[in-house]
């Protein structure tokens, strides 16, 4: 099992009533999720008479099917054929039409090595590929007193945020979140959901830090005299749970993603046609998700992800030909396909009703995918500019580029020439 990192922490401050305890969040046992200890991922090749969709595809997270019962029973007793062979054991299984093949887990017997089962199953003329299965992780800091509005979030300064929200907020655009569970009941974010699925096999009975955190900076009601405001108020955003926070006592608790919980949201998001997939996560590659990826790219997606310094070619899928790496804006000597955002002493949204600080590059790419839905939502040959330093400017990734023109500019010659 190799351990990846969700690149972000959360800086906790006080909030609208009286404190509490971060880890109180995530002490609920039901939140837990074993972690997948010595598992791997067995492709199952099926025939293309199966790639369909089937009718109950998508109608829930929980009981995804394609193609009739009698041969989805028959490639899991397949599936149960190539772990008795092997000496493993099966754990878990999931339909991945979308590349033609079941996803099954499996677990190792002690002693085997990950590496030498990976390359046994491989051979296996059943199996279309085997690969590892990959944890990521988030880490937290502690708590610190100041209320989080509006004024302070950096994009309101930098990106200009109130003269972007007169020329767009994402309407009509759709972005999905993979992470950990988000509160879609949260007063700055209900109402803001198209979609709030859940890709563990354990359900979480309470929101989490992480995926809330995300969801905030993207998508939080702009106007409503609460806490603070999205980069794109108006987009439509898909709360996919891959990810979950440990049950911890110290604050703010790891949250952990497996490479199967993604591979699912991604399938999901890709069938449900998201305009924007935000991963706020880097490791190292994983073919399933490579393959996922590259189906989102095809389809006119746009997949943002985290770039991190601290591994080759900034890890994966930042290391991935098509996708949008961001990293957080305070970073020195980003390679020059990397785009600088916000990602320090942020404001936004925490389950319970609160709001926090959060500090990493998970939302700097929050950022980014903010910022893309409101350019989607305005120009369809849509991309990003840059400033003279090298990072964004948003005004001009919106507005498209008016010489001698800023901001506010650019909105009245928008206005003028009938684009608003």
């Amino acid at each position: 099992m190799t351990r990846l990192r969700l690149l972000g922490c959360l800086l906790a401050i006080a909030c609208l009533a009286a404190p509490f305890a971060i880890a109180q969040a995530s002490a609920n046992p039901a939140a837990a999720v074993p972690l997948p200890s010595r598992q791997i991922l067995v492709m199952l090749k099926v025939a293309p008479e199966h790639l369909h969709v089937g009718t109950a595809y998508g109608a829930g997270a929980s009981s995804p099917r394609y193609g009739d019962s009698a041969a989805l029973a028959g490639r899991r007793r397949t599936a149960e054929s190539i772990a008795r062979k092997n000496g493993f054991t099966l754990v878990d299984g999931w339909p991945m039409p979308l590349l033609g093949v079941d996803c099954y887990v499996m677990r190792l017997s002690p002693g085997v090595s990950i590496e030498a089962a990976v390359a046994q199953v491989s051979r296996d003329p059943r199996v279309a590929w085997s690969e590892p299965m990959q944890v990521y992780e988030a880490q937290g800091s502690g708590q610190r007193g100041a209320d989080p509005l509006l004024p302070i979030e950096p994009a309101a300064v930098s990106w200009r945020l109130a003269d972007l929200h007169k020329y767009a907020t994402g309407r009509g655009v759709s972005v999905a979140i993979i992470d950990s569970k988000v509160d879609v009941a949260h007063p700055d974010l209900s109402g803001h959901f198209i979609a709030d699925e859940n890709f563990l096999a354990t359900a979480a009975s309470a929101p989490e830090q992480h995926g809330t955190a995300v969801a905030g900076i993207i998508g939080a009601a702009a106007g409503n005299g609460l806490g603070i405001a999205g980069i794109a108020p108006g987009a439509q955003m898909m709360a996919l749970r891959a990810c979950w926070q440990v049950r911890k006592t110290t604050a703010p608790p790891p949250t952990l993603c497996e490479s199967l919980g993604i591979a699912r949201a991604l399938q999901y998001a890709i069938d449900h046609k998201a305009n924007v997939i935000n991963l706020s996560l880097s490791g190292p590659p994983g073919i399933l998700l490579s393959k996922l990826i590259s189906i989102a790219l095809t389809r006119n997606a746009s997949v943002v992800t985290a770039f991190d310094p601290s591994l080759p070619n900034g890890g994966f899928p930042a290391s991935q030909p098509g996708v949008i790496a961001v990293a957080d804006e305070t970073l020195q000597n980003l390679p020059a396909n990397v785009y600088a955002a916000p990602g320090r002493d942020v404001p936004t949204t925490q389950p319970g009703g609160r709001w926090y600080l959060v500090n990493g590059t998970s939302y700097a790419v929050a950022h980014v995918s903010g910022l893309l839905a409101l350019v989607r939502e305005r120009r369809p040959q849509f991309s990003l500019a840059r400033t003279a330093s090298g990072g964004i400017d948003a005004c001009a990734s919106l507005l498209g580029t008016i010489p001698r023109c800023d901001c506010a500019c650019g909105l009245f010659e928008g206005a003028r020439s009938g684009r608003r």
